[in-house]
């Protein structure tokens, strides 16, 4: 059977795992990082999907705080920095949406980097939704559309103009954590026909089995796209 083009991923739950395991909260996100991602995203080539997005950071999470938010972006330099060249070897092409601009600057140059340096790797396009709010980015987009394009403009066009724009829309999305059926503004306007799968998992451990489930359920669900 056919499985999903593009695979989006709300990753909840890695401060409940931490917490239930009796390890500090940030090693549910390094666990995460270090392990969950890279099983999805082998698996992912294996089955020879083109696209997978996870989302890490969202445009609310700088709520949590100026301690935990740099915390966290320590973590992420440090993983990330060690993530780029095994990446690279396995042919990821990395890609990024969000608003880098409200980001540290050697944050910034740590996305470009990755960026350039896996630009011609066709095995798998990985998507990072750092800084990442889905109204947040159709309002950047908005500003960005000329006054006189506006009178002419259709949905195609308008789609030309988001983070997005070189991605297709994902077909299925799966939320991990527990009692969350909610989209959390993510991906607001490329969701429009894509199939939502929640699931009490937390993300730390959604391993390649539990995403061969979610892909199966995707498989009976009608892709009609209104027709």
């Amino acid at each position: 059977m056919n499985s999903p083009q593009h695979i989006a991923i709300i990753c909840d739950g890695n401060r409940r795992w931490a917490k239930r395991k009796g390890l500090t909260e940030f090693r549910g996100h390094q666990h995460a990082v270090e392990k969950t991602i890279e099983n999805l995203v082998d698996h992912c080539i294996k089955l020879k999907i083109p696209y997978l997005t996870f989302w890490l950071f969202s445009a609310e999470n700088w709520r949590r705080g100026e301690k935990w938010v740099r915390k966290f972006f320590d973590l992420l330099r440090k993983l990330f920095k060690a993530s780029i060249d095994k990446y690279n070897q396995k042919k990821v092409k990395f890609n990024h949406i969000g608003d880098l601009s409200k980001l540290p600057q050697d944050i910034q140059d740590l996305f470009k980097e990755w960026t350039a340096k896996s630009k011609n790797n066709q095995k798998i396009t990985v998507t990072i939704a750092f800084n990442y709010g889905g109204r947040d980015e159709i309002i950047r987009a908005i500003k960005t559309i000329p006054a006189a394009k506006l009178k002419s403009l259709t949905l195609e066009k308008f789609s030309k103009y988001l983070d997005t724009k070189n991605l297709p829309d994902p077909e299925l999305l799966i939320r991990t954590g527990e009692n969350n059926t909610r989209l959390s503004n993510f991906m607001l306007w490329q969701i429009a026909y894509t199939q939502l799968y929640f699931t009490n998992t937390l993300f730390p451990d959604l391993t390649p089995k539990k995403l061969d489930q979610a892909i199966t359920w995707w498989q009976t669900q009608t892709q009609n796209l209104g027709k």
